[in-house]
């Protein structure tokens, strides 16, 4: 029976997961490195460019925001084209060109990447500029003056003492007004939580300018209150007018009998809308900002050394990882194979045999390779047995023949009717040896010659019992045969007879006096099984598995006496075989032996 090699032995499943792991980790590492690389120069090139425009919108944001006009922005578009490695241009909102860093009659991009105003900086990102939509550099009319500042500049550091003597550390940070802002360490305003010594209210009350400008906003707030029905007291009405673009929060009032949420979002808007009308004087007006390539011509994307190395060294370990794995399955399999090749290259009498270390295919084919030595081994024992054996079985009859012809020749012996008997007795011992040996051969050869025909197995069994009868009489053995009715095998009536008569004639031998010899037929499923039972003497377990052998024999004695030529079952597996059956033994010494044949069933034939 073949041995089962368990699935994770098998040579090809082990080829399959080097080939699979090798694939998986170039696979895996080249999708990794080319994801890891992309993505990081996507990101970067997506973040670079969105903060160089950032960058770009925010410095002429600025620009805008203390300049009432356009009109110098020429340098400063070009210096920064030149510092972003893009191009930059800027027109108003009907596309008439204000500044571009490009050669004249270059064309625009198809739209524009953004408007610059900084009276509506919804895409600035500075502190306060997306809570009021204005950016924190326009201040117009709230810019201090000189002694104002130095004023304000005492305040703050008096102020900043009387935080630090509380335990809390801040900076000074001056706004665009020019207002001085405590701030935390965060960078917060302080002023949102003041000590209760320090709160005297000096350093967060508007100057002049600024009391001035937040006069004017006042009065021009009011149409839109008024329309919008929000009750107010002139001149206070609630607001958060100042944010931090203008230095820090404070509040002008109160709102008289103050409204719900909806009345505080109203007069957030009606203030916004004033002071966009009051700031507008002193900012540029809205102009188009164009961004494209300019003069630089470096690639949007190229490979960084570092992730050129991370490429090469993804790659080197690849190659390292599948070479290894190749040596290591590689030398797995050919050690076995050069032990095999080596045992097969030596002389056949030495016989050798090679290691079994693994269970995969390597180890199996091991396995049959010391069975394939075992058995020719034994084959050429056999093989000079039986030159010796048959050398005996020869031997004995000539010798017999060869003595009593020279005596007679010689006239010592007179041939007399016996004298003949007896050599030709010997001449047909020879005879039947020779003719076991020719089946024995064409059978070997597969040219046994078999004439097929319908055989009812009742009938071939009482023929072999007719046939042996006198011989079991003659040696008290009782001869019986017990068959079911309807037998049929599609066989060669006389080869059958002789495989049949060599079995019981062998346990005819075997079997003594008062003993019995059985001969019985039946039928299971498909097959027809005959038997051959004896009473004799049984055949020991170790000697069991060569009673098929040629010229094997119980007796090693060599003696006729108690044994034929040592044929006689060989050529019963040989015929049997020739049928398509099987024939096996089971015996228990000292109570007999049980010889069984398995034949296909052929049914009955047609009109029987």
């Amino acid at each position: 029976m073949r041995p089962r090699i368990p699935l994770r032995k098998r040579l090809l499943v082990r080829l399959l997961v080097a080939t699979v792991l090798i694939a998986l980790c170039s696979v895996g590492a080249t999708a990794w490195l080319a994801v890891q690389t992309t993505t990081r120069a996507i990101k970067e090139e997506q973040g670079q460019d969105l903060a160089d425009d950032m960058r770009i919108l925010a410095q002429l944001s600025g620009y805008a925001a203390t300049h009432p006009e356009w009109t110098g922005v020429a340098p400063t578009v070009r210096s920064l084209s030149k510092k972003m490695g893009r191009r930059i241009a800027l027109t108003t909102s009907d596309r008439t060109l204000i500044a571009d860093s490009a050669p004249h009659g270059t064309s625009l991009p198809p739209r524009a990447a953004a408007n610059v105003d900084p009276l509506h900086t919804d895409t600035y990102t500075e502190p306060g500029a997306q809570l009021s939509g204005l950016d924190p550099r326009v201040v117009g009319p709230y810019r201090l003056t000189a002694k104002e500042r130095v004023r304000l500049a005492k305040l703050a550091k008096d102020r900043q003492e009387c935080f630090k003597q509380s335990g809390i550390d801040t900076a000074i940070t001056l706004t665009p007004s020019g207002r001085p802002v405590l701030t935390d360490a965060d960078g917060n305003d302080a002023n949102d939580s003041v000590p209760e010594p320090c709160a005297d209210g000096r350093l967060n009350t508007p100057t002049a300018t600024e009391g001035k400008a937040l006069k004017s906003l006042i009065v021009s707030a009011q149409p839109c209150l008024s329309r919008e029905g929000v009750s107010f007291k002139v001149p206070y009405f609630g607001v958060d007018v100042f944010d931090k673009s203008l230095g820090s929060r404070y509040t002008i009032g109160a709102y008289s009998k103050l409204g719900d949420a909806g009345d505080i979002r109203k007069a957030q808007a009606c203030t916004d809308a004033a002071r966009r009308a009051q700031l507008e004087p002193y900012v540029a007006p809205v102009a188009e900002l164009f961004l494209g390539g300019g003069d630089t011509t470096a690639p949007r994307f190229d490979v960084s050394p570092a992730n050129k190395a991370k490429v090469v060294g993804a790659a080197a370990a690849v190659l390292a990882l599948t070479v290894l794995v190749t040596a290591v399955v590689a030398t797995r399999l050919v050690r076995p194979l050069r032990a095999l090749t080596e045992a097969a290259q030596q002389p056949p009498e030495l016989h050798v045999r090679v290691p079994v270390r693994t269970r995969d295919e390597t180890g199996i084919l091991a396995e049959a390779f010391n069975d394939l030595t075992e058995r020719r081994e034994r084959m050429e024992a056999q093989r000079k047995a039986m030159v010796s054996d048959i050398a005996h079985e020869l031997r004995s009859p000539l010798t017999n023949i060869r003595g009593w012809l020279e005596v007679t020749r010689d006239g010592f012996v007179e041939p007399d009717p016996a004298l003949l008997g007896s050599l030709h007795e010997e001449a047909m011992v020879l005879q039947r040896v020779i003719d076991d040996l020719q089946d024995l051969a064409a059978a070997d050869a597969g040219t046994l010659r078999l004439h097929r025909e319908p055989v009812r197995v009742e009938d071939l069994v009482d023929q072999v019992v007719a046939a042996y009868r006198v011989s079991a009489d003659t040696a008290g053995v009782a001869l019986t045969g017990k068959t079911d009715n309807s037998l049929w095998l599609e066989a060669d009536p006389v080869r059958m007879r002789q495989v049949l008569g060599n079995l019981v004639s062998n346990a005819l031998r075997h079997t003594p006096a008062d003993g019995t010899v059985t001969l019985t037929a039946w039928r299971e499923v498909d097959t027809i099984v005959l038997t051959v039972t004896d009473t004799g003497s049984g055949i020991a377990p170790e000697n069991l598995t060569h009673v098929f052998e040629r010229f094997w024999r119980a007796d090693q004695s060599r003696s006729r006496r108690t044994g034929g030529s040592g044929l006689g079952l060989s050529i019963v597996r040989d015929l049997v075989a020739a049928h398509d059956g099987t024939v096996e033994a089971t015996s228990e010494p000292g109570a007999g032996s049980v010889f069984t044949l398995r034949l296909p069933n052929a049914g009955a034939p047609e009109g029987d």
